[in-house]
């Protein structure tokens, strides 16, 4: 087994990186060490990049249709990391989850039907509702022993109120919970008591730690509408070659969100996005296991560094993902100074959890997905800005 480096610093400056280039434009500084946009720091697997280079080798990027190789490297991928096993003819291919989430809410919705959401929870979901001129509802998730869970009383009175449409953040980002199998049969009897079209964005089922087992919804049902989001990208740090898939079990749903796909005009083939992503899933198993692995030590080391230096600054438990959930309330500082307080003082560019809805008000979203050395500076300088401010603080009341 070749051992994979991912305490290699790379410098992604001057390459177009919106994580590193917007630095300025987006915090107001180009020095800020960027924890916040989810893709990651490392290399992604050899295999990607010998397959793209072999790709590039050809002179013509043309027109390119999905091959069989295609949805098959997916089928076997899910059978494999997650027991699923999928039909090629459920596999809609997209040019990535957020469009598909559109083009699914516009298919399967009317103009004004309502359709739920979970905040806190990946931001793009209440824009995809609100953009398509649907009616967004709320069911917010109930933060018990710092584990976020659902409202099923709240939600099962939203469907019988007649609500259409469930976004479902599976693993929850940025909550890191993965739902049990209990929770996902709850749902399911949610959705068959009152005919709820269940959308799943499962873009980071295949980052969960030891001791949990991501569950895909639809592996569980066949007789509830579920249409699942899936994607290499997150999983082999790909998302800037555009490539995501719809999984949908029912045909005619199916053909309905392909309808709005074709109407966008975004259907055609990315050649270079179709070689990543077949060698991802034929040859990305070891590379992911030990990315786990190195993902696990970070999160136990910032959670014992905080509790250690800055308890104030609660580290919610990580179930899944590399994005670390920071409850910040102690801080006592409201949602603009916190903003304030991380990139100006602390030089550290997160994403404010305001941007996730009801309840992410006072925390912070710290993407860890980057060698633990620069993780290390960046709890570093969090905490020395702290003590720099509580010192001040200090002077300024004697």
């Amino acid at each position: 087994m070749t051992k994979i480096d991912f305490d290699q610093l790379i410098d992604r400056s001057g390459t177009n990186s919106l994580k590193y280039d917007a630095r300025q434009r987006l915090f107001g500084r180009d020095d800020a060490i960027p924890l916040w946009v989810a893709d990651m720091d490392f290399a992604a697997p050899k295999a990607v990049s010998q397959a793209l280079s072999a790709r590039a080798q050809h002179p013509v990027y043309g027109y390119s249709e999905y091959p069989d190789d295609l949805y098959l490297a997916t089928q076997q991928w899910f059978l494999r990391r997650h027991h699923w096993h999928i039909e090629a003819e459920q596999i809609l291919i997209c040019p990535g989850v957020v469009p598909s989430l559109h083009a699914t809410i516009m298919a399967l919705t009317e103009k004004n039907d309502q359709v739920i959401a979970q905040p806190p929870v990946y931001f793009p979901f209440f824009s995809a509702v609100t953009e398509t001129q649907r009616k967004l509802v709320l069911n917010p998730l109930i933060l018990q022993n710092d584990l976020y869970q659902i409202n099923f009383e709240q939600l099962a009175a939203q469907a019988a109120d007649g609500a259409k449409m469930l976004l479902l953040c599976s693993p929850h980002n940025p909550g890191g919970r993965v739902w049990t199998e209990s929770e996902l049969q709850k749902l399911l009897e949610i959705a068959r008591q009152f005919q709820l079209i269940i959308v799943s964005d499962e873009i980071h089922a295949d980052l969960v730690f030891t001791g949990q087992k991501h569950i895909p919804l639809a592996s569980l049902a066949n007789d509830v509408p579920i249409i699942t989001a899936v994607s290499a990208s997150k999983t082999f740090n790909i998302a800037g070659l555009g490539m995501s898939m719809l999984i949908v079990q029912n045909s005619q749903h199916k053909k309905a969100i392909e309808a709005v796909f074709n109407s966008w005009h975004v259907s055609a083939a990315n050649p270079f996005s179709i070689e990543a992503t077949i060698a991802a899933y034929q040859q990305g198993d070891e590379w992911l296991d030990q990315l786990m692995i190195y993902l696990q030590q970070t999160y136990k080391w910032v959670e014992k560094f905080f509790a250690e230096h800055l308890p104030k600054i609660r580290v919610l438990p990580l179930q899944s993902t590399y994005l670390i959930w920071l409850d910040c309330q102690a801080l006592q500082l409201d949602d603009k100074q916190l903003r304030t307080f991380f990139v100006q003082k602390a030089g550290v560019a997160m994403n404010p959890g305001l941007m996730f809805g009801e309840g992410g008000s006072g925390f912070m979203r710290m993407n860890i997905a980057a060698p633990m050395a620069v993780i290390q500076q960046a709890c570093q300088q969090i905490v020395a800005a702290w003590e720099k401010a509580e010192l001040a603080d200090f002077k300024a009341q004697n």
